[in-house]
């Protein structure tokens, strides 16, 4: 078996490094001082370097200006992005994308696909729901309207919480739910009749949404009704998100690694005490933890192999180590950085915020410890 990554992985993970080399963490007011949002708006000019790599179209196909990678690839990508705590939309962007050009109709992915590549358009999803812990899709619902030609389409009524850079995107991917219990995406402009947005913050100081929607009318054309999209999208977002914690927590202990090397007492460095040594070597085993579980949903979710359980059994394993994992890299962290970590002239600070973000966003640890369990019951390992 070879578990190397391919050369067309390996060249997006370099285009990468190279557009976020010289993006800075703290290049926006730090969250600890800031009441509101850090920012107006996500970085556009680092949106604009990501569509001149073409780093915007990964998962798209080659026929609509893509580059036809898989999840892997926006894994990586990802990770280098969250070591720099890059503020721009790729997870969700991407994700979507990928949902439209898998589940959506001809017509969607042609207006879509190649203008959003392009970085024209952005696109978010709203997936947490009306609380952040109820199914998303529960949240809306979706009644169809007959009709011939364009008077058919939806009404869309209900509310999505923590939303990310909705105040910034063209179009929202809503997860609803029709009087028959099944879920559908709805494509949003954030712009229409009966939408309003209601402003709420992350521990990161990003501004994010609550999503309302009051009888809102969606083309039919501009809702996917396929079996499976939203499921597929979820564990796509959550995936993603574990490759956010990854890169955050390998950048982190490399900061401490970096900061108890320099720092003496009793006229030795810091890393050569043995309670140091201990504590940064059980964060590398998180980590470590954390890639191997990441690596093996984003193969699920990208070559559809089979295994004991589905796809999302793997996907809630990789969650569980990246919330669990992140919390305890940064933690650990501030505790080797003393008081120096609190800094708010040092970047640290920023990371422990966002790492809190992730941890939580899509659900926490417990949530996906119940989900795994659920999946282990419903399904015989022997």
């Amino acid at each position: 078996m070879d578990f190397t990554f391919s050369e067309e992985q390996q060249a997006a993970a370099e285009a990468a490094r190279g557009v976020f080399a010289d993006v800075a963490p703290d290049a926006v007011p730090s969250p600890a001082l800031t009441t509101g949002a850090v920012a107006d708006e996500f970085d556009r000019a680092l949106w604009a370097r990501l569509a001149e790599a073409d780093l915007l179209s990964l998962l798209v196909a080659e026929e609509h200006g893509g580059a036809g990678l898989d999840a892997v690839a926006l894994c990586l990508v990802l990770r280098e992005s969250a070591k720099v705590l890059a503020r721009v939309p790729l997870l969700e962007n991407s994700a979507a994308l990928a949902a439209v050009q898998a589940y959506g109709g001809q017509e969607l992915r042609a207006d879509l696909l190649e203008r959003a590549g392009r970085g024209e358009l952005v696109l978010t999803v709203a997936a947490s729901g009306r609380t952040g812990h109820d199914p998303a899709e529960l949240a809306v619902t979706a009644r169809q309207v007959e009709g011939a030609g364009e008077g058919a389409g939806w009404v869309l009524d209900g509310v999505q919480t923590a939303v990310p850079w909705v105040y910034d995107a063209d179009f929202v991917v809503v997860p609803a739910h029709t009087a028959a219990d099944r879920p559908v995406l709805a494509l949003v402009p954030r712009d229409h009749d009966g939408v309003s947005l209601g402003e709420q913050f992350s521990t990161s100081g990003e501004r994010l949404g609550e999503l309302r929607l009051d009888s809102v009318r969606i083309d039919a054309r501009d809702v996917i009704e396929a079996e499976g999209a939203w499921e597929w999208l979820r564990d796509l977002l959550t995936t993603g998100t574990c490759a956010l914690a990854l890169g955050l927590g390998e950048r982190v202990l490399r900061m401490s690694s970096e900061y108890t090397s320099g720092r003496e007492q009793f006229g030795y460095p810091v890393a050569t005490f043995q309670a140091v040594a201990v504590q940064a070597a059980d964060r590398y085993i998180d980590l470590r933890a954390m890639e191997v579980t990441l690596w093996q949903a984003a193969w699920r979710l990208s070559s559809g192999a089979r295994g004991a359980l589905p796809v999302s059994g793997d996907v809630a394993v990789a969650k569980i180590w990246a919330s669990e994992g992140v919390r305890r890299v940064v933690q650990t962290a501030q505790h080797l950085h003393g008081g120096f970590g609190a800094d708010v002239d040092y970047p640290l600070h920023r990371y422990h915020a966002w790492a809190k973000h992730l941890e939580l966003s899509l659900g926490p640890a417990a949530a996906h410890e119940e989900a795994l369990g659920d999946l282990l019951a419903a399904h015989s390992l022997g």
